[in-house]
């Protein structure tokens, strides 16, 4: 594949996949699950546990989304889909991290689930032809340490809310401009 079919490609996923943005809206209603546990009463530990149990229905919710967005979930037509799918799963090995904090410093479990996250958005910019991927990556990443380590988790996971819709917003311009 020469460069200008690997552009062309390129643009067809971003276009084709909307950018990822049924992924993100997904995370909006994730990141106010995860707010929603940290409100409660209960032990951190508990909190934690839910969390994680918060992440799991994230593709469940995208493939829900894609259908009205007019997103078409797994693009076997675009070689680039699958690469996206590669993307998402090498945070998988970074959630044992995740884990580890989990078991030794619970308060900071949701500050270092944000980290992940933000970290692993950074090839979605390549991939999606995104200066928003991009931005949030650090905004995201950057942001989680500083929230995660002055506010308690219920703060932090508000705050994500508040990111992940403005990066719905951006995505939704970026998909905009390239109609």
């Amino acid at each position: 594949m020469d460069k200008q079919s690997l552009e062309q490609t390129r643009l067809a996923c971003a276009q084709g996949q909307k950018r990822g943005l049924h992924f993100i809206l997904a995370s909006v209603l994730i990141w106010t699950m995860v707010f929603i546990v940290h409100m409660t009463q209960l032990p951190i530990e508990t909190k934690n546990l839910l969390t994680f149990c918060c992440t799991c229905p994230l593709m469940p919710i995208a493939w829900l989304l894609s259908k009205p967005l007019g997103i078409t979930f797994n693009d076997k037509e675009n070689p680039l889909t699958s690469l996206g799918i590669i993307f998402s799963c090498a945070q998988l090995p970074y959630l044992l991290i995740v884990m580890w904090v989990y078991a030794t410093m619970p308060s900071k479990m949701v500050m270092a689930l944000a980290m992940v996250f933000g970290a692993h958005l950074l090839p979605f910019g390549w991939l999606y032809r995104s200066k928003a991927y991009y931005i949030m990556t650090g905004v995201v990443t950057l942001g989680a340490l500083v929230v995660g380590l002055m506010f308690p988790p219920q703060v932090l996971a508000l705050c994500m809310v508040g990111v992940e819709v403005i990066f719905c917003l951006l995505l939704y311009a970026e998909n905009k401009s390239t109609k």
